[in-house]
């Protein structure tokens, strides 16, 4: 029984990684469809912002962490007007621009923090099942972030700016002809993408040691879930995580770790071979 509930602890851990990595990117990649190879960096501010704010100005964890998500929207409403406002249709060059941009905010992290920056104590505390001990604070990430996705699909499935947005992104001059404020849109929604990438890094900020390139951690799981969650992200993510967290936890429980990330990977190429519309096509071939 024991060992059975830390098989299932650590598949909801690694769920709610692969969710809460990806959930900003599902709205700017499988939403909007701009590259954002500056991700991780969006939720680096959120990191640094919580952090920094909870040091600085000695702020309780909730507000520390509401500061910080408040500071990466504001980031990420500042980049999309100055230069992603001007890349929408141009994967290539949006991909340039995000690399660069994710450089310039990872180099100047290091020049302005250093190499590290002493980071918030882990709130909540541990609970013991046999010899093994849990933390509560990982088990309330693990329900967070399935909420946080069903808000999110309910905001840009079932509400009528949800409805507005998607007509706006899948057919801009339609929308602009019926007398939409396409950019509007597109800075709302980006912003939203920029904030849930802020609350990314705000959660796990008094988990990790906070340094530059923070946002690393993230990036790879990211893109590797929202691609196989495939052209609607917010239908396909969860099953995209829940199949990929099951193989990451299984291998890793019998070998080690590296052998569990392999394996990840290596269903990750199966899935695009064989599921070339992801997991959300698999699911509304069925229906």
């Amino acid at each position: 029984m024991i060992m059975l509930f830390n098989i299932v602890y650590q598949f909801g851990d690694a769920l709610s990684f692969l969710l809460l990595s990806a959930i900003g990117l599902a709205v700017i990649f499988g939403m909007m469809k701009i590259i954002n190879l500056a991700h991780g960096e969006f939720i680096t501010v959120g990191a640094y912002g919580t952090v920094v704010s909870g040091k600085v100005f000695s702020l309780p964890l909730p507000v520390a962490m509401a500061f910080g998500v408040l500071v990466t929207i504001i980031f990420g409403l500042i980049l999309e007007k100055l230069i992603i406002r001007h890349l929408y249709g141009r994967p290539l060059d949006s991909v340039v621009a995000t690399w660069g941009i994710s450089l310039i905010v990872s180099q100047s992290f290091l020049i302005i923090f250093g190499p590290s920056y002493e980071g918030l104590q882990t709130p909540m505390g541990n609970f013991k099942l046999g010899d093994y001990s849990y933390s509560e604070y990982r088990v309330f990430l693990i329900i967070f972030s399935l909420l946080l996705l069903a808000l999110l699909y309910i905001l840009f499935m079932k509400t009528s700016f949800g409805t507005l947005a998607r007509a706006t992104i899948e057919k801009p001059e339609m929308a602009s002809a019926m007398g939409v404020n396409v950019n509007n849109v597109y800075s709302a929604t980006f912003a939203i993408g920029a904030g849930l990438a802020g609350v990314t890094g705000a959660l796990y900020a008094p988990t990790m040691t906070i340094v530059p390139s923070i946002g690393q951690a993230f990036i790879v799981s990211a893109f590797i879930t929202v691609v196989t969650a495939g052209a609607s992200p917010f239908i396909g993510l969860v099953p995209a995580a829940a199949f990929l967290s099951t193989i990451q936890t299984s291998v890793t429980f019998f070998y080690k770790t590296t052998i569990g990330i392999v394996a990840l990977l290596s269903s990750v190429i199966l899935i695009i071979r064989f599921l070339p519309k992801g997991f959300s096509g698999l699911m509304e071939r069925k229906k």
